[in-house]
């Protein structure tokens, strides 16, 4: 468990932040623009000393007090927005400059790291030879190869432009599922969250707004998420069957089962499902002679006119609406004549599934790995 509570006035800035993250996954610190995020990290890290902090990470006080653990003893890896490597050693010496330093057993090596961030052809390269999104892996093995107990990530994609960012997801989903150390991940784009993070810290003006399961959040009525333009929930699931037939998958989620395109691999995979509440429409019964493969059964938790004529429902799959939550927006005039209403069981017609796909083995001799979320009509 990591324990974070930070206060103090930068200039005319005021922070007061506080939550509670778990000691494994990653856990999104999102929001606007200047609402704190990188002062809270950079608190973390020991770079910034505020005039009240504490941090505990897995049950060693780093900070509390007048007990201040310097930076450079934290056990901790910093990913910055800029790679920061350095430009006169070549990427092997830049990967294994922070490991003659260490002095307790490694928990990860450099065959580890080569293999999960795919930079082995890189070697014998200099930094200005690369990509960003290149610079941006090795700056992450590099990190990594320190052997952090918690691993921080200060928007690391944002300056990337688009296709180095689609290449460099698929191996943050990797490291995410391969590492066991938490991770820490500071963003305002909320694509990347939603396709990465376990757990949502909200924050706003200096304050924590909330904290919590990713999906929680995001379908929390009291919260901003909820009123994006295009809101959407992800589900956490496991694939029960496959069709190879029609290339097919069931993934069973809370409360129900999704039937989603594509052999997702062997039963027992587990697999994220991103569905937007523009692609779910409501109704009484199973929909007959249509080509939607999904309607399942679903619980109205309830419902807020959020926009002009339009209304946003808060869904929880299963009978007893006890399962995984959705959001729909549907119209005014729909919700009206079919009378709906909060406590009532309804069925839910997911008109399509955007799947994130997990990061395939890179080749040696390969750098792109060619996986990216996409939608799938359903």
């Amino acid at each position: 468990m990591i324990e974070a509570a930070f206060k103090g006035r930068l200039g005319s800035f005021d922070l007061d932040a506080e939550f509670t993250a778990p000691g494994q996954g990653v856990t999104a610190l999102f929001g606007p623009s200047g609402c704190g995020k990188t002062t809270v990290l950079r608190s973390i890290a020991g770079l910034m000393r505020l005039p009240a902090g504490r941090l505990v990470v897995n049950g060693v006080t780093w900070q509390d007090g007048r007990r201040f653990v310097p930076p450079h003893r934290r056990a901790m890896g910093y990913v910055f927005q800029e790679a920061s490597l350095f430009p006169h050693l070549s990427i092997e010496a830049n990967l294994t400059f922070g490991m003659r330093r260490q002095k307790a057993p490694a928990r990860i090596g450099l065959d580890e790291v080569i293999d999960l961030l795919g930079i082995g052809r890189l070697f014998d390269r200099h930094p200005t030879q690369l990509s960003g999104g290149e610079r941006q892996r090795v700056a992450i093995g590099r990190a990594l190869l320190s052997q952090p107990e918690l691993l921080l990530m200060d928007e690391p994609l944002s300056a990337l432009d688009r296709f180095s960012k689609d290449d460099i997801l698929p191996y943050l989903e990797r490291l995410h599922a391969a590492l066991s150390i938490p991770v820490l991940y500071v963003s305002h784009d909320i694509a990347e969250v939603e396709r990465l993070a376990d757990t949502l810290v909200l924050m706003e003006a200096g304050r924590v707004r909330a904290a919590g399961p990713i999906a929680d959040v995001l379908a929390n009525p009291a919260l901003p998420l909820i009123r994006l333009p295009d809101p959407a929930a992800v589900i956490d699931g496991t694939v029960i069957a496959t069709d190879p037939r029609y290339g097919l998958s069931e993934v069973a989620v809370r409360g129900g089962v999704m039937t989603v395109p594509g052999l997702l691999g062997a039963v027992g995979t587990r697999r994220r499902l991103r569905v937007l509440a523009r692609d779910i429409s409501l109704g009484r019964h199973a929909p007959q002679d249509t080509t939607i493969l999904n309607a399942l059964t679903a619980r109205i938790e309830g419902a807020e006119e959020t926009a002009d004529h339009q209304v946003t429902v808060r869904l929880r799959l299963g009978a007893d609406g006890m399962g995984a939550a959705l959001v729909a927006r549907v119209s005014r005039k729909s919700w009206d004549m079919l009378g709906l209403r909060t406590g009532e069981t309804i069925v839910a017609r997911l008109k399509a599934v955007a799947l994130v796909e997990p990061a395939r083995q890179a080749a040696p001799q390969h750098d792109k790995s060619g996986i990216q979320a996409r939608p799938w009509q359903s």
